[in-house]
């Protein structure tokens, strides 16, 4: 890194990467020094949008670019295989968006590749970045609400897509579990871990990915997590988190909130709200400012978002998928 600057690459030029790019150029520490796209007209109009210095109309070259510390992955997540293991590769930290990847297999690569190269590699799993979400867990992991019996999540929209959006497109991992459903089952997961079973019923499209899907996840000490996701139906997108002494509300958007609500046993509720110096409810910037701490103290992944939790993730991901009978083109797993 050029002294305590990182500089940053987008591998892509979507909604999400340009949501990145503008909260990375509010970031003192942060510098954007190039784009690729899969044309050059595209990383070149992303580039003067953003006043990005370099655009490259292949990945390979972002690749290859030594004046990038790390580059953010931000093409569909059928895609992420192949962007961020050319990046390892290439020898360049890797912040990957979710879902992780189409599968196990395929995250299993990247975190051996990332980790036999000794480079820094994480899921951008904005939620758990989130200070406000990192205070509702150590709340719960310091007994608030006693021993978790229930988690239930869901993040639902109506999007009414065409058969040829990409999420009903199973080439690109279309459906709502991967986009959305991640989420839910990564909250799910920040709480209870990994499952011991799994459960899932989908309503699939014509296409045969899932508009929208079911899932209770079990655990060996009895919890359950009951989830849903859609892209057919626009849901309340809460979360909550039952326990033997109590529990926890959060709002509209668990995934980045401004407060959530505990209520204990015999006490009156406690609401918790963001600090003004959080910044705004709806950013990006808590994961970037995790990766570039972990890029100065040289470490190698997060322990926001460890790559054994992405991984796990990325199993229950797969039995759910089994359940519902989603399985997508070429794949093999």
């Amino acid at each position: 890194m050029a002294g305590e600057r990182v500089r940053w690459g987008i591998l892509a030029t979507g909604g999400i990467a340009a949501s990145f790019t503008a909260d990375l150029l509010d970031m003192p520490d942060a510098e954007v020094v190039a784009v690729a796209s899969r044309t050059e007209a595209g990383a070149r109009a992303f580039a003067e949008r953003f006043g990005i210095p370099r655009a490259y109309g292949d990945w390979s070259s972002l690749a290859a670019d030594e004046d990038v510390d790390v580059v953010y992955v931000a093409t569909p997540h059928s895609a992420h295989r192949t962007a961020a293991g050319l990046c390892l590769e290439a020898g360049r930290s890797v912040l990957c968006e979710k879902a992780f990847t189409l599968n196990t297999a395929e995250a299993a690569e990247l975190v051996a590749l990332a980790r036999a190269r000794g480079l820094f590699l994480m899921e951008a799993m904005w939620m758990y970045c989130n200070p406000l979400v990192r205070r509702l867990k150590a709340l719960v992991d310091d007994g608030a609400i006693g021993e978790v019996r229930a988690v239930h999540a869901d993040f639902g929209i109506d999007g009414s897509f065409p058969a040829t959006h990409r999420l009903r497109d199973p080439r690109q991992g279309g459906g709502a579990l991967l986009d959305l459903g991640v989420y839910p089952v990564s909250f799910a997961h920040l709480i209870l871990g990994e499952p011991s079973g799994v459960t899932a019923r989908a309503t699939l499209s014509p296409e045969g990915v899932d508009l929208q899907t079911g899932m209770v996840l079990s655990y060996d000490n009895g919890a359950l997590a009951v989830l849903h996701c859609a892209v057919n139906a626009h849901t309340p997108v809460i979360a909550s988190i039952t326990g033997s002494k109590g529990r926890v509300e959060v709002p509209a958007g668990f995934f980045y909130p401004d407060r959530f609500v505990l209520h204990r046993d015999g006490r009156d509720p406690e609401t918790f709200t963001a600090a003004p110096e959080a910044g705004p409810r709806d950013t990006l910037r808590h994961e970037a400012a995790e990766v570039m701490r972990c890029l100065r103290e040289k470490a190698t992944e997060s322990p926001l978002v460890p790559l054994d939790g992405s991984l796990a993730v990325m199993r229950t991901l797969d039995a759910v998928r089994d359940r519902i009978g989603v399985r997508y083109p070429g794949e093999c797993r």
